[in-house]
C-alpha cells in the first residue's frame, strides 16, 4: 500500500480485522485472488476480505496445475505481495503445511510474518492436489490431527508473543473417504480449537446443515466451485444454513483466463478486442496506480 494515504490512527492486526468481519451481521463473501492487483480490485469493489488460492497461484505464477507443485517459498512470495497491496484481511492457502508438523509450524509463522490474517491447513496427504483432481487422498486421522495441532500451537505462540493469527482447519475427507469421516474430522478440528472449519465438497444442503450441527458454533466456510454437479448457493442460502464465509476461490482466475483467451482469439484473426472489452485508457492508468503515484511524486517534489 505504498501509494495509498496512511490510515487514520493505528490499524488493527489483519487477524483482528478478519474477526471484525466475522462479527458483522450477514455472511462474508470472499473472492479469491492470485496477485496483488486482484487483491486491490477486490478491496475496491467493497469485499471485506480475500483469499490467496494455491490453485490460482500455481496456475498464474507457474502455469501449472494445483497438484502439489507450488512451494512454500512461492506461496510466501505471492502472499507478501498480496498482503502489502491491500488493507483488507487476506486468508492464506497453506495446503498441508508443506511437510511434517515442524514444517507446518514454520509455514504458519512465515505466513504470519508475510501479513496474512488467517492460514488454512488441510488434511490431504503430502504433496496435496486440488480437491477435485484425480487421486485425492487424505492423511490418517492421527496425522491430520497432529498437523492441525502443530498449526494451532504455532498460532498460540504467535499470540503469546504479542502477534495475532487465525487458523482454518480443512478436511477433504468427503471426496476421499466419505461423509461420516468428513464430519468426524470437522468436529475434531473444531474441538482442537480451529478458528474456522472448512468441509470441502459437501454433496448437498443436507450435508452442509449436518456440518453446522457437529462443529457446535465454530464459524464455517463454504467454497463455491463452478463445476457441473456441484451445488451453487446464493449468499443468502448459505447464510440460512449457518455458514459465516462464502468463498469464491478461483472465480476471478476463471474470468481472467476466459477474457485472455477471447482477446487472443480476436488478435489471432487480425481483429482487436475493441472498446467494449477494454478499460478506457485513463481508467487503466488509474486502476494500476498511476494517479496515486503522480500525487505522491508531487508531494515529494514540493
Amino acid at each position: 500500500m505504498i501509494l495509498d494515504p496512511p490510515p487514520e490512527g493505528p490499524l488493527p492486526s489483519p487477524a483482528a480485522r478478519l474477526r471484525e468481519v466475522l462479527a458483522r451481521p450477514g455472511i462474508a463473501v470472499v473472492p479469491g485472488c492470485h496477485d496483488a492487483l486482484g487483491a486491490r480490485l477486490i478491496a475496491r469493489a467493497g469485499f471485506p476480505a480475500t483469499f490467496l488460492s494455491g490453485y490460482a497461484v500455481s496456475a498464474a505464477r507457474l502455469g501449472l496445475p494445483d497438484a502439489g507443485l507450488v512451494s512454500y517459498r512461492e506461496m510466501l512470495d505471492a502472499g507478501r505481495e498480496v498482503c502489502a497491496a491491500t488493507a483488507i484481511p487476506v486468508i492464506g492457502d497453506a495446503d498441508t503445511g508443506f511437510g511434517s508438523a515442524i514444517n507446518v509450524r514454520r509455514t504458519v509463522a512465515g505466513y504470519h510474518q508475510a501479513g496474512f490474517a488467517c492460514v488454512m491447513i488441510e488434511d490431504q496427504v503430502f504433496p496435496k492436489r486440488c480437491g477435485f483432481a484425480h487421486g485425492l487422498e487424505v492423511a490418517p486421522r492421527a496425522e491430520a490431527l497432529t498437523r492441525l495441532r502443530a498449526a494451532l500451537n504455532a498460532r498460540d505462540a504467535i499470540r503469546a508473543a504479542g502477534g495475532d493469527l487465525m487458523v482454518i482447519g480443512r478436511t477433504d475427507s468427503r471426496a476421499a473417504v466419505g461423509l461420516e469421516e468428513a464430519l468426524w474430522r470437522a468436529e475434531a478440528f473444531a474441538d482442537l480449537g480451529a478458528d474456522i472449519v472448512y468441509f470441502e465438497a459437501p454433496a448437498d444442503t443436507a450435508e452442509m446443515a449436518r456440518l453446522q450441527r457437529v462443529v457446535r458454533g465454530v464459524p464455517t466456510m463454504l467454497a463455491q466451485v463452478e463445476k457441473p454437479g456441484r451445488p451453487f448457493l446464493t449468499p443468502a442460502q448459505a447464510e440460512a444454513i449457518g455458514y459465516r464465509v462464502l468463498l469464491l476461490g478461483v472465480t476471478l482466475l476463471n474470468v481472467v483466463i476466459r477474457a485472455q483467451q477471447e482477446a487472443l482469439a480476436l488478435i489471432a484473426r487480425g481483429a482487436h478486442p475493441g472498446p467494449d472489452r477494454l478499460l478506457p485508457f485513463d481508467e487503466l492508468y488509474e486502476t494500476v496506480g498511476f494517479n496515486a503515484y503522480y500525487a505522491m511524486e508531487k508531494r515529494y517534489a514540493e
